[in-house]
């Protein structure tokens, strides 16, 4: 079975070499794993959040659709589309707007820096904060689980969105009583390698600092790369390889013997306006053919545009389908469907919801589940399971066992339910009580439920 892995791109700036090797690089070797059924997204509706410019926002758009392209994604290996392509996301948006807390929204990370700021400045707690800030977190989310990603690979300050997706997830789930969400993973990016920019600080736009990857030309990158700052060192005396961006930038293009070649030339005093032509010719071995094919897709933004057509063709064979799901189980069904079912629905009683299983993770990493009954009572909560399947394994044997299974130890604080002798939930009310003996006839009845049901 493929794990479905999803990545947002923003589509804001031009790239650098600095995306490249942090992010470019790195995803399209990801995707090229048989395992992973990969989508990437360009997050233009994310970026009318930062950027309020038409002609900024059209032209990144373009150009970071070709770099991705042109450096080796391949539209037919994965699912390449843009986000404002797929009128579900926004649909699900919503859907999930209707369920989400807004407390949950008050602790998200960004949102709370915003007004941070504005307080330590003697602001409104809200001066200039949009609600399309606000809201980011729910559309994250609708991202996700429009496709039902299983994975998403993050880096560290983004791993609170991915936790708010899960919890936005259940509670859906929880409401309309079937799970319909998969629960998404944060793949954390521990490995994000970084360069140094011009000044010697991580290369960022917001530095101003960047070599750009493409859009500059061979000349671009080559002046770029001849203003990075260097010491006073003349050429005769050695150098510091470890303490230079030089040698840094050039490791993460070159081989280990290409790097030790370079390191020996630096210690043996390599002049620095010589070392900085190295490190263009080995950067322009790489950049080069891919820039041809960079330039080859902007002169033909309507092949960018069918490719990127045909993304949203496929990304949408899923979407439609889960709204669709959606829309009937909220109550938006056709008013056509809802003429017809009515008369049935006038004479025939109510459907029981039957009982259902949420798996999480809790906050100690470790694995647990819960048992609801159809009505939305929590009969049963796990204990942790240092193992997912374990914790799957368990679910399952109560799913077939049925009440059966539910096999009680009187404790002194408590009630234990076990199963094959391993401890699978304390129950929450006393021993001998006729609270906990209703208790357990509800758990029995649920999992008998569910053994029917299988």
């Amino acid at each position: 079975m493929q794990t479905r892995v999803l990545t947002g791109i923003t589509t804001t700036g031009t790239p650098h070499l600095g995306n490249y090797v942090g992010a470019i690089r790195p995803a399209i070797a990801a995707s090229r794993r048989d395992e992973v059924d990969a989508f990437y997204f360009m997050a233009d509706y994310h970026a009318l959040i930062k950027s309020d410019d038409p002609a900024r926002i059209e032209r990144s758009r373009l150009e970071i659709a070709a770099t991705w392209l042109a450096a080796g994604l391949d539209p037919e290996r994965v699912t390449f589309y843009r986000q404002s392509d797929i009128p579900e996301i926004p649909e699900l948006t919503w859907f999930l707007t209707c369920v989400t807390a807004k407390g949950l929204l008050n602790r998200a990370h960004a949102y709370k820096a915003a007004v941070d700021k504005n307080v330590a400045e003697g602001e409104d707690a809200d001066a200039g904060i949009t609600a399309g800030l606000y809201m980011y977190p729910v559309l994250m989310a609708a991202d996700i689980l429009a496709f039902n990603a299983h994975q998403v690979p993050v880096g560290r300050d983004q791993i609170q969105h991915i936790e708010m997706a899960r919890d936005i997830a259940q509670r859906f789930n929880h409401i309309y009583g079937r799970d319909f969400f998969v629960l998404p993973e944060a793949l954390i990016e521990e490995q994000v390698a970084t360069l140094p920019g011009l000044d010697g600080r991580k290369m960022s736009k917001s530095y101003d600092n960047t070599i750009p990857l493409f859009a500059a030309g061979a000349k671009g990158m080559r002046e770029a790369i001849l203003r990075i700052v260097t010491d006073s060192r003349l050429p005769g005396e050695p150098k510091d390889p470890d303490s230079s961006a030089l040698f840094t930038i050039f490791r993460a293009f070159a081989s280990e013997a290409e790097s030790q070649a370079f390191r020996t030339a630096l210690e043996e005093g390599i002049g620095w306006g010589e070392a900085k032509q190295v490190l263009f010719e080995r950067i322009e071995t790489d950049v080069a053919p891919m820039r041809a094919r960079y330039d080859e897709l902007m002169a033909k933004p309507a092949q960018i545009e069918a490719i990127l057509q045909e993304g949203a063709r496929k990304a949408r064979a899923i979407a439609v389908p889960l709204i669709a799901e959606l829309r009937d189980a909220i109550g938006l069904r056709s008013g056509e469907a809802v003429a017809v079912a009515a008369p049935v629905a006038a004479s025939v009683p109510k459907a029981e919801k039957p009982p259902r299983f949420a798996s999480f993770r809790d906050g100690d990493g470790r694995f647990r589940f819960r048992l609801f009954s159809g009505d939305g009572e929590e009969l049963l909560l796990s204990q942790p399971f240092d193992d997912p399947k374990a914790a799957g394994a368990l679910q399952k044997r109560l799913r077939t066992l049925g009440g059966a299974s539910a096999v009680v130890q009187t404790l002194a604080d408590g009630t234990m339910l076990e199963l094959d002798g391993v401890a699978v939930a304390r129950l929450e009310t006393g021993p001998g009580t006729d609270a906990a003996d209703l208790a357990l006839e509800r758990l029995r009845h649920a999992l008998d439920q569910l053994a029917a049901q299988d």
